[in-house]
């Protein structure tokens, strides 16, 4: 059973950065694309990054130039470098992974930005 382990969640002031990290269970051999996604208070889950296994970056328009997505194969980890965050930015964080077909996700991590 491959389990998603996020971390680096907290609270911080609108300006700051925090760095989100996503880190599985097991080795993982010719991982799939990841990603993470954040779902707001009372709105649906969204897209944020995703990352390929050729490391070819998607971003949601909101996030662009703000936040960074980048992987580590070796380490199994998936981490999402938050700057210039925002209150909007509020949010639960998931990770996923896509490993042998099926897609994984995390039990999330929540970011809270106050103004």
């Amino acid at each position: 059973q491959v389990r998603l382990v996020e971390s680096g969640g907290g609270l911080v002031q609108a300006g700051g950065s925090l760095r989100l990290s996503c880190e599985a269970s097991v080795s993982i051999f010719r991982p799939g694309a990841m990603g993470w996604y954040r779902q707001p208070p009372g709105k649906r889950r969204e897209l944020v990054a995703t990352i390929t296994s050729g490391s070819s970056t998607n971003y949601a328009d909101s996030v662009k130039g703000r936040f960074t997505i980048s992987r580590d194969n070796a380490k199994n980890t998936v981490s999402l470098q938050m700057n210039s965050l925002r209150p909007e930015d509020t949010a639960v964080y998931y990770c996923t992974m896509t490993i042998l077909g099926l897609d994984h996700w995390g039990q999330g991590t929540q970011v809270t930005v106050s103004s």
